[in-house]
């Protein structure tokens, strides 16, 4: 695998302690972890991370460069997404201004209408079926021309409990452009019980009716009528995607998203420049 270019020559360099005192973005308590334990270890070394949360680091090499390379090589390995250097030896390489623009480039409607259907990253999502909460017909196709974040998610879900508080401090910062959809869809239970649950915890977020018929149900529907397995969709509950103004992902989370607020500026830069 080739890796990123490396960044710590081009970046003003600041002192660690400062990236001590504020953790690379997007790490979960692991991560975390992780980041102290980088903090200790002897030079050369090296800590690199991607939005979403995969990082990786590298110690005890006979030069920068190299913990760098393998940091950059060990993170890209968990990530389809970009990974950058955070910090080197005792310096912090880490480019704030150019980190919300990681999801880009952002394909243009010729690259997007070339795209294989699927999944991940690179790929036009699926044209899943849902209703409205008055039972409007929509599908993953209508929302081409907003940037898209789907979540999938059901009330029996442990982790996607914890994680729903957190998705309302997003949206209150999004609710208001015309630009950016939320859309919750239920999974293996019935509209009216995950409703009836965000009722009862106050979570005012906008949910849609995936169609699921209940617990049995492990399939969604497809704008054309076919049916799809759910784990097709995701391989556990929650899982987030984000799409681009063309329907193609630009980001994908499996599991519970650590800090909601933090990806603002990345859905802000793709309403920005993706799309016509």
């Amino acid at each position: 695998m080739k890796p990123a270019r490396l960044l710590s020559s081009l970046l003003v360099a600041a002192p660690i302690a400062a990236a001590a005192a504020a953790s690379p973005p997007h790490l979960d308590a692991d991560g975390q972890v992780e980041y102290r334990a980088f903090l200790e270890a002897p030079s050369h070394r090296a800590f690199a991370v991607a939005p979403g949360g995969a990082f990786g680091w590298s110690a005890e090499k006979g030069a920068a460069t190299e913990a760098e390379a393998e940091a950059l090589a060990r993170c890209q390995a968990n990530t389809r997404q970009k990974c950058v250097p955070y910090a080197v030896d005792r310096q912090t390489v880490f480019d704030a201004k150019g980190w919300p623009r990681l999801w880009g480039p952002y394909a243009t409607a010729e690259q997007a209408k070339r795209a294989p259907s699927g999944r991940e990253v690179g790929q036009r999502f699926p044209d899943l079926a849902f209703a409205a909460p008055g039972g409007a017909k929509r599908n993953v196709s209508g929302l081409r021309g907003k940037v898209a974040i789907l979540h999938f998610w059901g009330s029996w879900c442990g982790p996607c409990r914890r994680e729903m508080p957190d998705l309302p401090k997003l949206h209150k910062r999004i609710r208001s452009r015309s630009d950016v959809a939320l859309v919750l869809l239920q999974t293996r239970e019935r509209f009216e019980v995950s409703q009836r649950w965000a009722r009862g915890q106050n979570i005012k977020l906008p949910l849609f009716d995936s169609g699921s018929a209940g617990e049995g149900d492990d399939h969604f529907q497809l704008a054309g009528g076919a049916r799809i397995r759910d784990r097709e969709i995701a391989a556990r509950f929650p899982t987030t995607y984000v799409l681009d103004k063309h329907g193609v992902v630009v980001f994908a989370n499996v599991g519970p998203v650590h800090d909601w607020r933090q990806y603002e500026a990345f859905i802000l830069d793709a309403a920005a420049r993706s799309g016509p």
